[in-house]
C-alpha cells in the first residue's frame, strides 16, 4: 500500500484457532520483535488487519539459508536473547510435541484422510519427545520458513511471528535447517556455533528428533489447512506430500542412526 511518499505492507486475516493463531499475541510478539531490531514497525493491528512499514528486501530462499546460515544464526540468537525482553502482556509458549497432538485431535474431528495414520505418527511424536534433552527456555520464532527471513542487502530482517512464544532453542534451529534442507556437516556446525561446543551424542540426537518432529508438525499443519483453510491458488495436498516425504526421509534417517 503506498500513501504519498510513504509505503506500508498490509495483511489481512483474523485468528486461526485451528492453527493457534491469536492476532493479539502475534501483533504482541511483532511489537516485541521490532524493538529488539529483529522485524518492521507494526503500525496498525485491528479488525483482522496489520499494517507493517514496507521492507525494501528480496525474500530468502532455501538456497540462501543453506548458503548463508552463519549469517541467519545471529538473528535467532537474538530472538532468543531479546524478544522475550520486550514483550508486554501474556506470555505465548511454544511446545511442538503439543502441537502435534492437537493437530492430531482436529484432524479426528474434521475426519481427515490420514486418521488411520494418526496413531503411528503420535508414537512416532512420542518417541521423538523422549529424546529430547533439559534446554534454557528462551523466546522462539517456531516458523523460520526462508521466506520469513528478508534480505535488504546490508542485513537481514525476520518477520512473520504468528508462533512466535515461549519454547526450546532446539526446535527453531531444526526448524531452519530442515526448512532449508541443510547438509548434515553444516547442522553439526550449526549447533557448534550457537552452543559453543561440539553436539554430544544426546544433544545431537535430540536435535535430530526435533528435525523429525519439525516436519511432522508441518505436515499436520498442511493437512489441518486441507480441512479449514481455503486460500486460493494454493495446493495444500501437494504441500502436505512434500512434507510428507521429508518427514518419512527424515524419520527413516533418524532410525537407521539409531541401530
Amino acid at each position: 500500500m503506498v500513501d504519498g511518499d510513504r509505503r506500508y505492507m498490509v495483511r489481512v486475516g483474523g485468528d486461526l484457532p485451528f492453527h493457534h493463531v491469536f492476532r493479539d499475541r502475534e501483533a504482541a510478539v511483532s511489537r516485541a520483535a521490532n524493538a529488539a531490531g529483529l522485524s518492521p514497525p507494526l503500525l496498525h493491528a485491528g479488525d483482522g488487519v496489520a499494517v507493517f512499514e514496507f521492507l525494501d528486501a528480496r525474500t530468502c530462499d532455501a538456497g540462501d539459508v543453506r548458503r548463508d546460515w552463519r549469517r541467519v544464526l545471529p538473528l535467532i540468537r537474538r530472538c532468543h536473547a531479546e524478544v522475550g525482553r520486550q514483550l508486554a502482556g501474556p506470555a505465548p509458549f511454544f511446545w511442538v510435541f503439543h502441537v502435534i497432538r492437537d493437530y492430531a485431535a482436529t484432524l479426528r474431528a474434521g475426519r481427515s484422510r490420514i486418521v488411520g495414520d494418526l496413531p503411528r505418527l503420535l508414537a512416532v511424536a512420542d518417541r521423538m519427545e523422549a529424546m529430547q534433552v533439559p534446554m534454557p527456555v528462551v523466546f522462539g520464532h517456531h516458523d523460520l520458513l526462508p521466506a520469513n527471513l528478508m534480505d535488504t542487502g546490508d542485513r537481514l530482517w525476520l518477520i512473520d511471528w504468528e508462533y512466535g512464544g515461549y519454547g526450546t532453542p532446539l526446535f527453531d534451529l531444526a526448524n531452519l535447517a530442515g526448512n532449508a534442507g541443510m547438509a548434515t556437516d553444516d547442522e553439526r556446525a550449526m549447533l557448534e556455533a550457537y552452543f559453543g561446543r561440539p553436539p554430544d551424542a544426546a544433544l545431537w540426537r535430540a536435535y535430530r528428533a526435533m528435525s523429525v518432529a519439525s516436519l511432522l508438525r508441518e505436515t499436520l499443519w498442511s493437512l489441518v489447512s486441507e480441512i479449514h483453510m481455503d486460500a486460493p491458488g494454493v495446493d495444500y495436498e501437494a504441500y502436505t506430500a512434500d512434507n510428507l516425504g521429508r518427514f518419512e526421509a527424515a524419520l527413516a534417517g533418524f532410525e537407521e542412526n539409531e541401530r
